[in-house]
């Protein structure tokens, strides 16, 4: 006997309520910890170009090491390369994100006349800056609507049969015609926490999962 798949239709805003009560009581991203810290663009654009392929534990120790040596553009610009590197180790790829950092001054005085840009077109102009650290920078630094995909938000967009797309890029072109508005800026901090922990990539916790009643689980071949 043949069985039929009917697909669930997603509530998101059902969905956004859960999971701002779900992930309150996990420990906070590193970009949010930085966010929670300080409102300097500086800051949040470091941070964020440090994190990408490294764990959130890993992207605090270095941001706080690094920023104790280095408070503006200015210091970062007098630093040596070999310095930073040291600094940030072991961030994922450090010695290319430590050559990134080295020219992000000269790019942004030529640029953007030592403005950090609040805008992801002109962010991803930036040295070491793809649409993922944009999108995060103008949301976290700039609270301004961006909506950024990682990993975590392509896969479980998916997974819930949200969206239904091949790539980062075409989740985030998708949410951005559908999602609310009002949910961009944290919708990133809700789903990698929840991703993080719950929804993950293999074998995720289905069977404590709070939205598993809403979620089509697309893709999903095996659980606990």
């Amino acid at each position: 006997m043949l069985s039929c798949f009917v697909m669930k239709k997603v509530d998101i805003c059902a969905l956004y309520s859960i999971l701002r009560r779900e992930v309150a009581s996990y420990r906070a991203t590193a970009i949010d910890e930085i966010a929670m810290q300080t409102d300097d663009p500086f800051k949040a654009l470091v941070s964020t170009m440090l994190s990408a392929r490294t764990k959130d534990e890993t992207t605090s120790a270095a941001a706080e090491r690094l920023f104790s040596r280095v408070k503006t553009l200015a210091d970062l610009e007098d630093m040596a390369v070999g310095e930073i590197e040291g600094l940030i180790y072991p961030v994922g790829f450090y010695k290319t994100k430590a050559s990134h950092l080295k020219s992000l001054p000269g790019s942004i005085r030529e640029e953007f006349n030592n403005r950090i840009p609040d805008s992801v077109d002109e962010l991803v102009r930036l040295p070491g800056v793809g649409r993922k650290t944009a999108n995060l920078v103008v949301a976290a630094a700039f609270k301004k609507p961006a909506i950024c995909v990682d990993t975590h938000v392509h896969r479980i967009m998916n997974r819930l049969g949200y969206v239904k797309t091949k790539t980062p890029l075409q989740t985030e072109m998708m949410l951005r015609k559908k999602l609310p508005r009002n949910y961009w800026i944290t919708i990133n901090s809700l789903l990698v926490s929840f991703g993080q922990n719950i929804c993950r990539p293999i074998s995720p916790h289905c069977s404590s999962c709070p939205i598993s009643r809403h979620c089509n689980r697309i893709g999903v071949r095996r659980s606990r």
